[in-house]
């Protein structure tokens, strides 16, 4: 990869803009420098208590998330029909995991949040989910060409357009994507039906981002520029995958990070000169 930073194209559709920068003061992972998370897809097992996280950005994030839901749902949110049962299935589980956690309670008709914001219990699944955890999710449900994206709450995308994946399989989601050839969605889509319900696997990349903001739809024909790199901000997602067991349906959950660049650890640094990371790839030029 090349030690480019991505920026914004010009006249690209912002449609809100993030107040100030959402940061986290560390990155608790470096894919650039650990072997197995460099070899694509970089897929590792997970403990199942490790799934959803709350990091210091909890509650900065958990207002743009609701931010963007009241004012632009139909950006973040889609599902189709045959979802919908998965949806709710994913949304006991997520509640089910919540419950122990201190500084949730959780209660007929609301949510009181770990950040003293009580989240009443209305509208879809997916919503509702939006906006009591940090992470982002994607349902995955087979199609004749594979998996394929029937639901999401996508509060944080990197840019992509969930108006233009919905309904679309993984390879054609991922088109965009130099890196996802052949063979690596024939190895994703064998991982998908191979995954067990209580053994989720993880994974995580890493870009140069010059805007830091969360929310950075862009449709798959926006033009992109190049910026020499080093940037000012390190863009990650730890992405999670996790079977439900009742309908089958895959889950893809994604918590994101944005750090300063200066943020980084030492050894962090050092590892970009050994392993350079490039910027979003998911729009060459």
């Amino acid at each position: 990869m090349t030690g480019l930073a991505e920026t914004p194209a010009a006249g690209s559709d912002r449609p809100i803009t993030q107040a100030a920068p959402i940061l986290q003061t560390t990155l608790p992972y470096t894919p650039w420098a650990e072997p197995a998370m460099r070899r694509l897809p970089g897929i590792q097992p997970l403990a199942p208590d490790l799934w959803l996280i709350r990091d210091e950005a909890y509650g900065a994030q958990m207002a743009e998330r609701g931010r963007l839901i009241a004012t632009h749902r139909e950006a973040v949110h889609a599902m189709r029909p045959e979802a919908e049962d998965a949806a709710w299935e994913l949304y006991d589980l997520v509640l089910a995991d919540l419950a122990p956690r201190p500084g949730t309670v959780i209660g007929a008709a609301e949510v009181l949040r770990p950040d003293g914001v009580r989240v009443p219990l209305e509208g879809p699944p997916l919503v509702r989910l939006g906006r009591l955890v940090q992470e982002d999710f994607c349902l995955l449900q087979p199609g004749p060409e594979g998996p394929v994206l029937t639901g999401a709450i996508l509060c944080f995308p990197a840019s992509w357009l969930l108006a233009e994946k919905i309904g679309r399989p993984l390879g054609a989601v991922h088109g965009p994507v130099p890196q996802y050839d052949g063979m690596l969605a024939a190895r994703v889509d064998r991982l998908c039906a191979g995954l067990a319900p209580g053994r989720p696997l993880w994974r995580a990349n890493a870009h140069f981002y010059t805007d830091p903001a969360l929310f950075q739809p862009r449709p798959e024909a926006a033009p992109r520029a190049k910026v020499a790199g080093p940037a000012p901000y390190l863009r990650s997602e730890r992405q999670v995958l996790v079977r439900l067991p009742r309908t089958r349906a895959v889950v893809f959950s994604i918590h994101t990070y944005v750090v300063a660049t200066e943020s980084l650890s030492a050894a962090q640094r050092a590892a970009l000169e050994a392993h350079p990371i490039g910027y979003d790839p998911a729009r060459p030029a």
